[in-house]
């Protein structure tokens, strides 16, 4: 208690403290706050993948390399008997998308290599060196063994054609909207040949009247299903539907389209005996961005789709089909669990546990008797754990969470309340270790994007916020999982539906009317921020309310008509709003922060990539002026290089030092930052150390 106590004295001296934090300057002691760069650096785990045999799981571990501006990924490999565990590559590219031949006698992964592109390259489970498979011109997109481990299938872009080369000799670079695309197709590669010498394979798929997406080979081999939209544009994504095709020796085959719905039909999966197929569909619904999906099955030879999950209210995500049943994963409010469904009667149980489990990612063996999965918690790191699926008792396989076992960090627990209309709303609330519920704390507000993402009560928040920060400061942290969050049904997913902004800014208001009703937070010290969706919502927020000592609007929405011209995904915007800003302007008035200016009064960052086409840049410019027209305080940067989202450790660390210092002004009382000179961390390399 004695070292936390005087964490937050220093925090209070002046801005070339803040500075020493950072670059974590002071003596090394058992447990202390983080520096931002030690949050980045954590590394973390995903990707779970066992091998048809059981013996062993592959994973990968990603870490921030701030001297070369990227964050790198590595293939690890745990033998399941033993724990052992052990690394599998090295070196500066990253790698991804790990898969097991199905034989288990090969791993495979993807990797940029040559020109940068990523091929896939394969090693032996007991070491030795990678082997590059491919020669793929573009790079290999996804890819997927066929079960007799024979074949690899994989998604390539097209590359230029011939006279587009040629026209931009001649004309330099443009190109005519919604026009001209790179069409995905598949490939498929002889494995014998390509262990010999890489190869691109055979090209199975041509032409500019679909663009492949996800794909399964049938267990026999002979067949390839895929889903396909007219074209790689987002807008399209309603049109994708089925096809099956038909592996030919020689000539070419005949596609055959096989699911032909209204609205998405994505991610097939082959029965044990390759005569039907499972696939996730929107049923024919034209609305689906908000609706729940469901899981379907069609025989091969043709027939009417038949949908196995009509009672389960979230949206499920096919993992696999096995002779055990079809398994997937689902959010269930905070947690996330694993379910299987008898394709047969429909009959959809549980199979993990407990009821708080949060099941990230995860694989499971052929046979379906076993399973391995990464979970976070509100006390560990993703870790990757083993379970047999008839009898749910997992194993952790990792100790990812040593590598914060010094840290000072906050605890996380799910708290409700109860919104303007009546709704029950979620929250996951951060709290100082040594909480005192007699005093009022400062809050900070951090708002997901989506609007169907969700935030659960895991460790670390390592991106663009650095809350445990905050809290080591003496805050409270308050996620707010508003009215359209995943994980609490389809009815609490519409709910913004007609209403985006305004029902969320209840959510996040009565939540912080609720805690500062128990006596914990201090109602001049409250603060709001967010990306993408939750940058919306901030919006709304700043110039809607008074409520707030500061805001940070990240990738924001300010107007939606702007937006709805603009981005990349128009179709978005007519299935929250109903209509075109033209055909309805009153509810793009209503739902607009622009629309609310008047009212603004809140110290406002803004915080934007400089080619983001899912909120153009537009929004940010508008925000911007608006507010500097009424008065109001207010910063933006713009993030050069960048899109939708900070990719890269040093911009990420700039997004972070950004918030960290706004808000440290406006609610801890430090001097006003000038973001033109940031406290700058030293150059000191971050590194990990502990097990893996």
């Amino acid at each position: 208690m004695r070292r936390h106590m005087s964490t937050i004295r220093a925090w209070s001296l002046p801005l070339f403290l803040l500075l020493l934090l950072l670059t974590g300057g002071g003596g090394a002691e058992s447990r202390r706050v983080p520096t931002i760069d030690e949050v980045m650096g954590t590394p973390t785990l995903s990707g779970a993948q066992i091998s048809p045999d059981g013996r062993w799981v592959a994973y990968l571990i990603t870490e921030a390399d701030f001297k070369a501006d990227l964050f790198r990924s590595q293939v690890w490999l745990v033998e399941t008997a033993t724990g052992q565990r052990r690394q599998m590559t090295r070196g500066d590219r990253s790698a991804s998308n790990i898969a097991w031949s199905p034989d288990s006698q090969w791993l495979t992964y993807t990797a940029p290599r040559g020109s940068g592109r990523p091929q896939i390259l394969a090693i032996r489970p007991d070491g030795g060196e990678s082997i590059v498979l491919t020669e793929a011109e573009t790079g290999v997109g996804s890819y997927a063994w066929f079960p007799n481990g024979r074949t690899i299938a994989y998604t390539a872009v097209d590359g230029p054609a011939s006279d587009l080369k040629s026209r931009r000799e001649q004309l330099g670079e443009w190109e005519v909207v919604r026009r001209e695309y790179a069409h995905t197709h598949l490939w498929t590669l002889d494995v014998a040949e390509a262990l010999r010498a890489p190869s691109a394979g055979r090209r199975r798929t041509s032409g500019t009247d679909c663009s492949v997406g996800s794909f399964a080979p049938s267990p026999d081999g002979r067949h390839l299903a895929f889903s396909a939209t007219r074209t790689p544009d987002l807008v399209e994504g309603h049109t994708a539907d089925l096809y099956l095709l038909p592996l030919l020796d020689e000539g070419e085959a005949q596609v055959r389209r096989l699911v032909d719905l209204p609205g998405p039909d994505t991610n097939p999966r082959w029965s044990p005996d390759g005569s039907q197929l499972a696939f996730v569909s929107a049923m024919g619904k034209d609305r689906y961005y908000h609706a729940n999906n469901r899981l379907a099955i069609i025989p091969v030879d043709g027939g009417k789709p038949r949908s196995i999950t009509d009672t389960f209210d979230e949206q499920p995500q096919l993992m696999a089909w096995t002779t055990t049943g079809i398994y997937f994963g689902a959010s269930q409010r905070t947690a996330a669990q694993l379910f299987r469904v008898d394709p047969a009667t429909s009959r959809i149980e549980q199979v993990s546990r407990p009821a708080d489990l949060i099941v990230t990612s995860g694989s499971l063996t052929p046979d379906g008797r076993q399973v391995a999965f990464v979970a976070p918690s509100p006390t560990t790191l993703p870790e990757l754990y083993l379970s047999p699926t008839t009898d749910f008792v997992p194993r952790r396989l990792t100790s990812m969470t040593d590598h914060v076992q010094h840290f000072e960090l906050a605890t996380r627990e799910v708290i409700n309340w109860k919104s303007q209309d009546g709704t029950l709303i979620e929250g996951i609330l951060l709290k100082p270790a040594n909480f005192d519920p007699t005093r009022r704390y400062p809050l900070l507000c951090v708002i997901h994007g989506g609007p169907t993402g969700i935030d659960r009560p895991t460790l670390l928040d390592a991106r663009y916020y650095p809350t445990d920060l905050w809290v080591a400061r003496g805050a409270l942290v308050l996620k707010v999982n508003y009215r359209g969050s995943a994980g609490y049904g389809e009815q609490f997913r519409q709910l913004n539906v007609g209403n985006l902004g305004v029902g969320d800014a209840w959510d996040v208001l009565s939540g912080v009317d609720a805690l500062i009703e128990r006596g914990w937070v201090d109602p001049v010290r409250v603060g709001s921020m967010g990306w993408s969706q939750g940058g919306y919502i901030s919006a709304f927020l700043t110039t809607s309310s008074d409520r707030f000592a500061a805001i940070s609007v990240g990738a924001g929405i300010s107007n939606w008509a702007t937006y709805y011209y603009n981005t990349d995904i128009t179709p978005f915007t007519i299935q929250y709003l109903g209509a075109s800003p033209s055909e309805d302007p009153a509810i793009y008035a209503r739902t607009s922060p622009m629309n609310y200016l008047r009212q603004a009064r809140t110290p406002t960052l803004i915080q934007h990539g400089e080619f983001d086409r899912r909120v153009p840049i537009a929004n940010a410019y508008e925000l911007r002026q608006g507010l500097e027209d009424r008065g109001v305080p207010v910063e933006m940067v713009v993030y050069k290089g960048f899109g939708h989202g900070i990719t890269t450790p040093r911009a990420m660390r700039a997004v972070m030092i950004h918030n960290l210092t706004w808000f440290n002004h406006y609610l801890f009382g430090d001097s006003r930052p000038d973001l033109t000179r940031p406290p700058l961390p030293s150059p000191r390399e971050t590194t990990a150390t502990s097990p893996r």
